[in-house]
């Protein structure tokens, strides 16, 4: 058959005109939609700042930059009512991040503990664990948080009669007071120390591994890493001549004087976040470590390991790819949830922020800046927990 004969056997196939091609029927759609989307939007817009311009409302960002007039109860960093309201809604992000960096440490460790306690074979710490699960659950975290500061109001004396479960230690209504450390230029260098040590001990187990599976030996990288971790920071002190000076708290009056000040505010808040959050955390390890094959148990028992390391090097390990995912889920929410720290008077963001608008009138940006910050809060650590989990899950070869 010649080349002639097979070209003219071929099927004729008309081509088709562009509009009917998928591709650029789906661009072509999305750009509609976009287009519509973005039309809605500077509708509304120009729509509200005419009517804003109309009953002469001020707009604009230009308002941070004035002063803010009034207080704020806890502040990271320096502030006063002098300053601009810049800094002080920065003040109120920096609140905010307080409490959910401390917040999802503890939540974390909490929640793991409760998840394996829920698995214990032992019939009395499975069924509390399962009660704590229910009950923390079932009962709104706003709720939550109101209890836990009217306990800390209600139930706690007055700072004359406050409880002093060991020196220096005081807890009353007024919150619990701790001693401080009086300032030194060596706790910053100690910081540093602390902070230089962690990023060599990551370093190192990434080096370690690598050198494993080079050369099959293993490296002891936990026992390196910790006394690095805790060397560091003690040579620093050692060679600023361990300063350890403190400042106790002294009741003067009808307040204490001195020390660190945790306020009921804070630690309602703090507790009632932790508290509901883990509930939710213990269920998420619960179902990693059930998600984890019985063979791998009954293999690392055959192995002679006891089972708290059966449980530290078998099963969690495989179980954290599992709970990483959730696990993020839980971190937004806490982090979203300690907004409701208006109710009980924390100066977070979401506070400062609407005490800025009562006083600036500028609604549509006080809003706008709530939901940037909130955005970026998030944004940032799903971006961490998507780094760890892409880290952490089992790369198949």
């Amino acid at each position: 058959m010649d080349s002639s004969q097979t070209v003219a056997s071929r099927p004729f196939h008309p081509k088709e005109p562009f509009w009917l091609d998928p591709r650029f029927r789906a661009l072509l759609f999305q750009a509609l939609v976009l287009g519509a989307v973005a039309l809605l939007a500077w509708y509304l817009m120009a729509n509200t700042i005419a009517n804003l311009q109309r009953q002469k409302i001020a707009t604009g960002f230009a308002f941070l930059e004035k002063e803010a007039a009034f207080e704020i109860g806890e502040s990271v960093i320096s502030y006063s009512a002098a300053d601009t309201y810049a800094r002080a809604l920065f003040v109120g992000a920096l609140n905010t991040v307080k409490v959910a960096a401390i917040g999802i440490g503890l939540t974390v460790v909490l929640g793991t503990f409760i998840g394996i306690a829920r698995l214990s074979s032992n019939w009395l710490i499975a069924r509390l664990a399962a009660v704590y699960i229910e009950v923390m659950q079932d009962v709104p975290v706003l709720l939550q948080l109101f209890f836990w500061y009217a306990l800390f109001y209600e139930m706690l004396p007055g700072p004359r009669q406050a409880l002093n479960p060991m020196i220096g230690v005081y807890v009353c209504n007024r919150g619990l007071i701790v001693p401080s450390l009086n300032p030194h230029p060596a706790w910053r260098w100690m910081i540093l120390a602390f902070t230089a040590a962690m990023v060599a001990s990551w370093l190192l187990r990434a080096w370690a591994r690598r050198r494993q599976d080079r050369t099959g030996r293993p490296f002891p990288v936990f026992r390196t890493s910790l006394v690095l971790v805790l060397g560091a920071p003690l040579v620093t002190w050692w060679a600023f001549g361990f300063p350890r000076a403190v400042t106790l708290p002294e009741l003067q009056g009808f307040n204490f004087v001195g020390g660190k000040t945790l306020s009921p505010e804070f630690s309602a808040l703090l507790l009632g976040l932790v508290l509901y959050t883990a509930a939710f955390v213990a269920e998420i390890v619960r179902a990693g470590i059930q998600a984890v094959g019985k063979g791998q148990r009954e293999a690392a028992m055959s192995l002679g390991l006891r089972p708290a390391q059966v449980l530290r090097l078998v099963i969690l390990p495989q179980a954290l790819r599992v709970i990483i995912p959730p696990l993020t889920s839980q971190m937004l929410n806490l982090t979203k949830n300690s907004s409701l720290a208006v109710a009980i008077g924390y100066p977070d963001f979401v506070s400062v922020a609407n005490t800025t608008i009562n006083q600036t009138g500028q609604s549509i940006e006080g809003v706008a800046l709530i939901m940037a910050v909130y955005l970026f809060f998030s944004l940032s650590t799903s971006a961490f927990m998507n780094w760890y989990n892409k880290k952490a899950r089992l790369v198949e070869r």
